[in-house]
């Protein structure tokens, strides 16, 4: 009926056209040169259609150059892997209403090539729904495809599957290496190409590698990166990031970039003209706050050392980055770890004490960022503060049924038998590729008791039991018990010159009595969606369960989910999994207590709960509307 009048249909082509130009619209390209150009001072993408693309981001001068004009870097990091994607969009847009003009994000290899054979570019991993995304709000991005990245992610974010090449060397132009990053590049980077900026894309730099310099045990190895980056269809600058004291190994790159501690700006302008004269100078990564390690009390920076550090590095004409922006949680056992002075796993909330808080709340960080940088900006509006996300403490969940470790082993891949101890990387599962993360048990059969050695060869924690029968029905031989190794890999060391050796599970002999135990028979326990899925049937839970074992409880959520944190008063150590999700690793010993379970994650109505307890614990889980993430220092 739209049609029977010329009028309506003219009515109707014009509310069309003015739908398709709002689209248009949302796209950050530049403006007409017959009005004011883009890369101001302020930088912010604006809308306007221009018909080609010829510049993009210049560093052949003091100052940034876009199309030409100056351009002021003001980025934030935001890692697509570790918001859920029904956040996304919240995320992007908060940051944005700070000020920031450019999304800096990583590629995690490990994620998105769990297994030789796989990729995985889809649903929470799909990077290139998520530029798109930072280009219709408005956002210009430095992408940073590794291939190691860091993020204090497992091994840096390089896949475990590697080590299994026993003369691997990592970051390195071994051929092993090369061959498998090419296979992945062949994958990724065809994706993020019709992304750049000349291209008509949001990408204005793309990152080679990460830290090289601290590295730095190939000096072929960038050059490699590099052309394996141009040969692809990478065509923007080429950036990379170090620390001030090793740029020398890096300085064959087009523009280099510094990692400053907080303190460290009103020095940089010193190094610059040394690596590259008359270049623009960048903070790539300001830390904004710190990561925090089991064990140890959970880490801040005071808001006004950051804004006074950001405030200097406006005044010095600088680029910046701040890493991170908003940090998010680290799901599942992606979590890093350090080794300098000893071995410390990560906890699997990755707060960072950013400006915006682990679940997307307005921190006083963020305030006080937002007040500089609208002054900075010479009075331009920013859009308007998003507003937050409701929290809901729901009722408890209570544990009523109950599968002993031993029990499960029946749903493993396995087990399989070995003379002698076989590290995680190694096993003979998942088509090949051996097991990334979790635990793995070891049993053996033992016929007397002693001194139990295992030198440094648990990596990286061993729960020990020693049983002389799991069920009524066994017979044991007189004298013989079962010993058996739990071992879990807390995560894979993110940074340092040890990459190669990361490997998890048993990588040596156990001595009893200085005699290496033998004759294995090894169970992986990768604690997978799909191992998970497949436990039935479940039992009531009894008075006096075993330990380890998974118990299960329900939370009811009523009308539309709502974020909420997961506390464990009474419980020891173990993994919680929310309808099947790996929400990470808990740990009586702090600091975090908490963990972040967002909205999107819980379904109206019935949620499993499902907890993997190693030792001790309660029956009952709780949810708050705050989160715990255990008592704060001070970063030194």
């Amino acid at each position: 009926s739209l049609f029977r009048h010329e009028k309506s249909v003219n009515e109707y082509l014009s509310l069309l056209i003015k739908i398709i130009l709002s689209k248009l619209h949302t796209v950050p390209l530049t403006k007409p040169q017959s009005n004011r150009n883009i890369p101001s001072s302020s930088s912010m993408p604006t809308t306007g259609w221009r018909l080609s693309r010829k510049v993009g981001l210049s560093a052949n001068s003091s100052q940034f150059t876009l199309e030409g004009q100056p351009f002021h870097i003001l980025g934030g990091s935001i890692h697509y892997f570790r918001v859920p994607r029904a956040y996304w969009r919240d995320r992007l847009l908060k940051m944005k209403a700070c000020g920031i003009n450019t999304l800096t994000t990583s590629v995690p290899w490990s994620l998105h090539q769990p297994n030789r054979e796989v990729f995985n570019f889809h649903t929470q991993l799909d990077l290139e729904a998520y530029i798109n995304l930072a280009a219709e709000l408005g956002l210009w991005v430095i992408l940073r495809p590794g291939p190691y990245i860091s993020s204090e992610l497992d091994l840096g974010g390089l896949p475990s599957w590697l080590l299994r090449d026993g003369s691997m060397r990592l970051r390195t132009t071994y051929p092993g290496f090369t061959q498998a990053l090419n296979t992945f590049f062949d994958k990724l980077i065809p994706k993020v190409v019709p992304l750049q900026f000349k291209k008509g894309g949001p990408i204005i730099a793309v990152q080679v590698e990460n830290e090289y310099g601290s590295f730095a045990k190939d000096e072929s190895y960038m050059l490699f990166i590099k052309e394996a980056l141009q040969s692809r269809g990478i065509s923007e600058l080429l950036l990379t990031s170090d620390n001030h004291n090793t740029l020398k190994y890096v300085s064959h790159l087009s523009t280099s970039f510094y990692h400053p501690s907080p303190k460290m700006c009103v020095i940089l302008g010193r190094f610059c003209p040394i690596c590259q004269p008359n270049s623009p100078t960048m903070v790539m990564d300001y830390w904004t706050g710190w990561y925090d390690v089991w064990g140890e009390l959970h880490h801040v920076l005071p808001q006004e050392d950051m804004v006074s550090t950001v405030r200097e590095i406006l005044r010095r004409g600088m680029s910046v980055n701040l890493y991170m922006f908003h940090g998010g949680s680290t799901f599942g056992f992606m979590s890093g770890a350090v080794v300098d002075p000893s071995y410390k796993a990560l906890v699997p909330s990755y707060d960072y004490d950013a400006p915006l808080s682990e679940a997307g709340e307005y921190t006083p960080k963020y305030h006080l960022l937002r007040d500089l940088l609208s002054r900075y900006n010479r009075g331009d509006s920013f859009p308007d503060m998003p507003t937050l996300h409701y929290r809901e403490a729901y009722e408890p969940a209570i544990m009523y049924q109950h599968l002993s470790l031993w029990d499960a082993l029946s749903f493993t891949e396995g087990p399989f038998k070995s003379l002698t101890p076989v590290n995680m990387e190694n096993l003979p599962v998942n088509n090949g590729n051996g097991q990334s993360y979790g635990y793995t048990l070891y049993e053996t059969i033992i016929t007397s008791g002693g001194l139990l050695k295992s030198g440094d060869n648990v990596r990286d924690r061993a729960l020990v039991i020693i049983t002389c029968k799991r069920h009524k029905s066994e017979q044991s031989p007189q004298g013989q018990r079962t010993l058996s190794l739990l071992v879990e890999n807390c995560g894979r060391v993110h940074q340092g010159r040890d990459l190669d050796k990361q490997h998890k599970g048993l990588v040596g002999d156990i001595l009893l009595n200085n005699i290496p135990l033998r004759d294995f028979t090894i169970y992986s326990l990768d604690m997978k969606p799909s191992f998970i899925d497949r436990f039935a049937p479940w039992k009531t839970l009894p008075e006096n369960p075993s330990f380890p074992g998974f118990f299960m409880g329900r939370l009811f959520a009523y009308g539309y989910p709502s974020d909420t944190f997961l506390k464990l008063p009474g419980w020891e150590k173990g993994v919680v999994f929310i309808n099947g999700l790996n929400l990470g690793r808990y740990w009586s010993i702090g600091p975090q207590q908490s963990l972040y379970i967002p909205g999107p994650f819980l379904n109206s109505g019935i949620n499993q709960v499902i907890v993997f307890e190693e030792q001790e614990g309660d029956y009952k889980v709780q949810f708050e509307d705050t989160p715990d993430l255990g008592m704060a220092v001070d970063i030194q």
